[in-house]
C-alpha cells in the first residue's frame, strides 16, 4: 500500500486541464483539414482522385471536403502540389448537422448545445450506451480511454452504462453492417425518451472505407436519428470529449 501511495505521489496530477486549458497534442496529430480553393489549378483533380472515399469534390473552381467521409489519411494533401488542402492540429470538429461537415473556404460551424428542455431533464449528467456496430476498435479504443484518469470523463457527469434502459442516449461507432442493423434499432428503441444519439468516427458517420458496400448501411443516421457527429479515423479522445461537452452546453458554439 505504501509503495502504491509513493508511486501516486511521484506521478503527481495526471488528469489533463482540458477544457480549462488547451490540450497538448503531438505535431504529427492530423486534425481538422483546411481548404483554400484559390490555390486550386483549373481542371486538376489530383486530390479527389487520391481520396479513397470520394470525400473531395472539385466543381466550378470550388473545392469541397466532406469530413464525414474523410479518413484523415493525408493522401489528398500529398497529391495537391499547390497546397490547397492542409491538415492542421485543430482538434475541434464535432457538429450537430451532417451538412456542417462539408467544408470549403469558409470557417466551419461547430456543434451547439441541446435544447434547454432536454438539458433540464438530463440535469448535469449524461449516461451513454456505447454500441460497436462493426468497428475496427480504433474509435472504440479512443472512446474507452476517456474513462481513464488522464481524461476522467466522470468529472463532467458523463458515464457509460451497460444497459440502454439505463441510458440517456447512444454513442455509436462502426459502419453499421447489415448484421448490426436490427440490433442497433432495438438498442435505440430500448433507450427511454428523450434520448440523444452520437456518431463517432468516419465509419459511423458515412461508412468509412466501406462506404457504398452492399453490406454496409453507410453510417448510423441511415438507421437512427443522430444528434452529434464527431469525425475522425479515429477521432482523438479530446475531439470526442470536446463534442460531448459542446452537446451539453459546456463549451461555446463558436466557428473554428
Amino acid at each position: 500500500m505504501i509503495k502504491a501511495i509513493l508511486a501516486r505521489i511521484q506521478q503527481k496530477h495526471r488528469t489533463i486541464t482540458f477544457p480549462n486549458g488547451v490540450p497538448k497534442l503531438p505535431d504529427r496529430f492530423r486534425g481538422r483539414p483546411v481548404v483554400d480553393s484559390k490555390k486550386c489549378v483549373p481542371d486538376c483533380h489530383a486530390c479527389a482522385e487520391a481520396c479513397p472515399t470520394d470525400a473531395l469534390e472539385c466543381s466550378a473552381g470550388k473545392l469541397n471536403l466532406d469530413m464525414g467521409r474523410c479518413l484523415f489519411c493525408g493522401q489528398c494533401q500529398q497529391a495537391c502540389q499547390k497546397g490547397a488542402i492542409k491538415f492542421t492540429t485543430e482538434y475541434r470538429m464535432a457538429v450537430r448537422n451532417r451538412g456542417d461537415l462539408i467544408i470549403s473556404d469558409a470557417a466551419m460551424k461547430l456543434a451547439d448545445a441541446l435544447g434547454i428542455q432536454i438539458r433540464q431533464i438530463l440535469g448535469r449528467s449524461l449516461k451513454l450506451r456505447q454500441v460497436s456496430a462493426g468497428g475496427c476498435n480504433g474509435c472504440e479504443a479512443d472512446t474507452n480511454v476517456l474513462n481513464t484518469v488522464v481524461f476522467d470523463l466522470g468529472r463532467f457527469g458523463i458515464q457509460f452504462v451497460a444497459s440502454p434502459r439505463h441510458a440517456d442516449g447512444l454513442l455509436i461507432t462502426g459502419p453499421v453492417p447489415e448484421n448490426m442493423k436490427l440490433a442497433l434499432k432495438k438498442t435505440y428503441d430500448a433507450v427511454p425518451e428523450p434520448k440523444v444519439v452520437i456518431a463517432v468516427g468516419s465509419c459511423a458517420i458515412a461508412g468509412g472505407p466501406y462506404i457504398t458496400h452492399p453490406q454496409v448501411n453507410n453510417g448510423a443516421d441511415s438507421i437512427v436519428p443522430v444528434d452529434l457527429y464527431i469525425p475522425g479515423c479515429p477521432p482523438h479522445p479530446v475531439t470526442i470529449l470536446d463534442g460531448l461537452l459542446r452537446l451539453l452546453g459546456g463549451l461555446a458554439a463558436v466557428s473554428g
